[in-house]
């Protein structure tokens, strides 16, 4: 398995969020047999699938999908890297690929939220904004996304005949 084990800590809720809070995943050790086959199946372009034809290209050599990465982003923020409660939901997001993943990259995803606001007609909810960078082993970014996630409050428990 080419991800990185890391022990998930306990999941986290709007209320725990704060603005500039950060989250580091585990990692994904990319190849060559990954990226032709998500490509065959899901991007089958001739920069994806075969080095001699990505030489040819701007990409200078075989080169992962941007879906790849994405995919591979998605799996290591919900595995190792961002623990939201109740998974993490997408309400929008901006995507772009400054650097094209290759077979010897080791990708982690680094995220920040920046921004949270709770729900004014869904108290039990907010959305917060995410700005994740996958990068490789030097550090280099690969992916950049701003998502839009929506959260949970923590559940507060009514005591009957309580006072509010």
């Amino acid at each position: 398995m080419p991800d990185s084990t890391q022990p998930q800590p306990l999941p986290l809720y709007l209320d725990d969020l704060a603005v500039g809070d950060r989250f580091t995943s585990g990692e994904h050790a990319m190849d060559e047999a990954q990226i032709k086959a998500f490509a065959t199946q899901f991007d089958p372009q001739p920069f994806h699938l075969d080095e001699a034809a990505g030489r040819a290209t701007l990409f200078g050599g075989l080169a992962a999908s941007g879906w790849h990465t994405a995919a591979i982003t998605m799996r290591l923020q919900v595995t190792t890297g961002l623990p939201i409660a109740g998974g993490i939901i997408g309400a929008g997001a901006e995507i772009s690929w400054p650097r094209p993943t290759r077979a010897t990259d080791v990708l982690h995803v680094v995220s920040e939220v920046l921004e949270i606001q709770p729900s004014r007609s869904k108290p039990d909810r907010g959305m917060v904004t995410v700005r994740s960078e996958t990068r490789n082993q030097q550090g280099d970014v690969l992916q950049l996304s701003t998502v839009r996630i929506v959260v949970p409050r923590r559940q507060v428990a009514v005591t009957p005949g309580a006072a509010s």
